[in-house]
């Protein structure tokens, strides 16, 4: 295996985590990425004493997998772990922000929700579950087990914060997995939240509800640039593979590298996978093609920053999500400077909304920076109080920011499972194979990383 080549293609999260464990097991590993900087949607923007994630604003701690990387790269000492007091979370019902309970007793005392949904949870344990091969949306398994008014004021402002999608139209067994798995196992999704937390807990893994939220010093960007820092000159920025041949068991990657890889991971976005051109010289390969049908809305990042004592609201949270039915633009805000010191200049405040997706997109599709601050300082006015103009004002567009894994996603899933079987070597990883959030990118890369050893091994 010492001697094996194999090309990482996309430097995002999933693709250095699985040079990273490549290199780890004495693998000769080369990443290529065709930007400029590695990290792909995690980016992190320092200017007028603010600190901005262009992406995420938090890594979830959801395995021992991620503070092994903290402790490899020596990061220990520059891990913020958010602030104790931002764990509440609103919601917004009749246009103001109602925290949103933690608990099963602050569940019962919230004015979040009404005393008619409150009983109705109560009655979800003896509804009956669907049938396991059933692909069924979001929404209808909401609105089975705990009724519409669950739907509107708590899982779609969730999926907004999540997916910017519609639980219309996202897929429960592809979306949601473990909600559909609680289901199927025990019938009940209350009485799976108690007897799922022994098992998590033996695992050592965390729920991405319970996980520890952390960043770093210098916001999230340290962690890819601690993992390419770690390749060293095995990192190729600024080089675009948009071809593949295979040729006797060997890979190469068009004429400008001549070397041939015993295997390929390719950890792109679907649509950039669906472009590749694949060339088999021992059997026909249709590609990749399907993959461009996978949604993926546009989404922008809008960052304002205000005087303390400019806005009305305390902002001792995490942030806030917004119902589709409460009528505003924004799908949600973050309260960054609340969250993790030195994101704000002294007495300021940073706030970090989100627009489009699903729901919105003609609001993000086409608008300049200036459009997107006014519609976003529009609704924070509404909201939160805010009686002055931005201190500060920075923007980022994603055109195709979220695979939404909808009705039908299985087979896609099947397509890459199909490429994989017919291409022997190649592997594909990324958030459109194993899930959306940054501690899911990290598992894919390193399951990846484990396929490609197999692999390796096996062909000796």
């Amino acid at each position: 295996m010492k001697n094996s080549a194999v090309a990482v293609v996309g430097g995002g999260i999933t693709g250095l985590t699985a040079a990273w464990r490549l290199q780890q097991r004495g693998v000769d590993v080369t990443l290529f990425e065709a930007g400029e900087r590695v990290g792909g949607v995690i980016g992190t923007v320092k200017k007028d004493g603010y600190l901005v994630e262009r992406g995420p604003n938090t890594l979830l701690e959801t395995t021992p997998l991620i503070g092994e990387m903290i402790d490899s790269f020596g990061l220990r000492e520059r891990v913020l772990y958010s602030d104790p007091s931002a764990e509440e979370r609103y919601i917004i019902r009749r246009k103001e922000p109602v925290a949103a309970p933690s608990t099963p007793p602050g569940f019962f005392r919230s004015r979040l929700f009404s005393w008619s949904a409150k009983l109705r949870l109560l009655a979800e344990p003896f509804v009956r579950k669907s049938k396991p091969e059933a692909d069924e949306s979001l929404a209808d398994f909401v609105r089975r087990r705990l009724g519409r008014e669950f739907l509107d004021y708590a899982i779609n402002p969730f999926v907004a914060g999540i997916y910017a999608g519609d639980p219309e139209k996202l897929s429960l067994r592809e979306a949601f997995p473990r909600l559909h798995a609680i289901e199927q196992e025990y019938g009940s999704l209350i009485v799976g939240q108690f007897r799922g937390a022994k098992q998590r807990k033996r695992s050592g893994e965390m729920s991405k509800q319970n996980a520890a939220k952390l960043s770093f010093d210098e916001g999230l960007q340290v962690l890819p640039d601690a993992l390419a820092g770690s390749l060293g000159d095995r990192v190729h920025c600024g080089t675009a593979v948009t071809k593949l041949q295979r040729s006797d068991h060997r890979w190469s990657l068009g004429a400008e590298d001549s070397t041939a890889y015993n295997a390929v991971i390719f950890a792109l976005p679907a649509y950039r996978m669906a472009e590749l051109e694949i060339i088999d010289t021992t059997s026909p390969f249709t590609g990749l093609n399907s993959l461009s049908e996978i949604e993926y809305p546009p989404v922008a990042s809008v960052a304002l920053g205000f005087h303390r004592n400019q806005v009305e609201h305390p902002l001792k949270g995490f942030g806030a999500l917004i119902p589709e039915v409460e009528g505003f633009q924004i799908l949600g805000t973050i309260f960054s400077s609340s969250l993790f010191p030195n994101r704000a200049p002294k007495d300021h405040v940073l706030l970090t909304s989100y627009l489009g997706g699903t729901r919105a997109p003609h609001l993000v599709e086409g608008r300049s920076h200036d459009e997107l601050c006014a519609t976003t300082l529009s609704d924070l006015r509404r909201l939160y109080g805010i009686t002055s103009e931005p201190t500060f004002a920075h923007s980022v567009n994603h055109p195709r920011a979220i695979p939404q894994y909808n009705l039908g996603y299985q087979r896609f899933r099947e397509s890459m499972s199909a490429a994989e079987k017919s291409l022997p070597g190649l592997f594909l990883a990324g958030h459109c194979r194993d899930g959306i959030s940054l501690g899911d990118s990290i598992d894919s890369g390193d399951r990846a990383a484990g396929k490609i050893q197999k692999f390796l091994l096996n062909s000796v």
